[in-house]
């Protein structure tokens, strides 16, 4: 493992897994509070959101195996979801001794599902935010659902990132205008790098998610407080909206909305850290 000091405050690290080299990144100090962040986002995806939680929490990112500078040994393979859960938990191992609080977006919000199953005890509480897993829906409704990510993986191959783009944002309720997004981001243009990591992600994580082996009774005794959360502008009868309240129902629990839509943790990064803020000033129920 290697770990050092980089640009604005923030401690880079490279550490070894099973067919994989993995990199993340430390910032601020409190609390940790690790990032899952949703599609093709590396470490760098969560950088505003990171910025405004630095004064509060120990903030980690990563690049999950495959995407940016965390290297696949074998660059023509993927990972299980349960494969990207046991990264997490070498990354929080890596920087804390503590459990911690994780914000799972998207797909990182079913990779914190498996990590609160397959590590219990190493994060405390996770916000699932519009989990992309097929597994929590009903049955027809789930198939569906499988069959339609399917497609927009069949779609990508045949035709390219320019064509499955506008459907991916339409099958999760993504609202790529940016009209609505807080003012002073952090440009993320989607250039080469990004370009690369739409390619795995739809190509092996999109098998991971129809893959995907996650047991939601085991969830209901898990010691990791699950918050099921929502974007308060995501069209309500999308498929990621529907996973977080059927979270919800399974756990008996309530579903929270946060700023923006599914990916407001980069359009609203001041909104969204002031209300994580207060999820996580929220002490587990015994």
């Amino acid at each position: 493992m290697t770990y050092e000091n980089t640009y604005e405050n923030t401690r880079t690290g490279t550490l070894d897994a099973p067919g994989a080299t993995l990199h993340y990144q430390v910032r601020g100090a409190g609390p940790a509070l690790l990032i899952g962040q949703s599609g093709e986002g590396d470490a760098d995806r969560s950088v505003d959101l990171a910025a405004r939680l630095a004064d509060t929490y120990t903030v980690i990112t990563y690049d999950r195996r495959g995407l940016s500078r965390s290297r696949l040994h074998d660059p023509s393979g993927g990972a299980t979801l349960a494969e990207h859960a046991d990264d997490a938990a070498r990354v929080l191992a890596a920087v804390t001794p503590e459990p911690a609080a994780m914000l799972g977006c998207s797909l990182g919000a079913v990779i914190g599902l498996h990590l609160a199953l397959r590590h219990p005890g190493r994060i405390h509480t996770l916000i699932a935010h519009e989990p992309v897993a097929p597994r929590l829906l009903p049955a027809a409704e789930r198939t569906h659902h499988e069959h339609e990510l399917a497609h927009l993986q069949r779609l990508y191959v045949r035709d390219g990132l320019a064509a499955a783009l506008p459907e991916i944002a339409r099958v999760l309720g993504i609202d790529t205008s940016g009209r609505d997004s807080e003012p002073g981001l952090t440009p993320q243009p989607v250039n080469d790098l990004r370009r690369a990591n739409f390619d795995y992600f739809i190509r092996y994580d999109f098998t991971a998610v129809l893959a995907d082996t996650l047991d939601l009774p085991a969830l209901t005794a898990t010691p990791t407080r699950i918050i099921p959360a929502v974007g308060r502008t995501t069209p309500e009868g999308v498929f990621d909206r529907r996973c977080a309240y059927a979270l919800a129902d399974a756990l008996s629990a309530e579903v929270v909305e946060l700023p923006g839509g599914h990916n407001g943790n980069t359009s609203h990064p001041s909104g969204y850290a002031a209300h994580l803020r207060d999820l996580l000033a929220v002490p587990a129920q015994p």
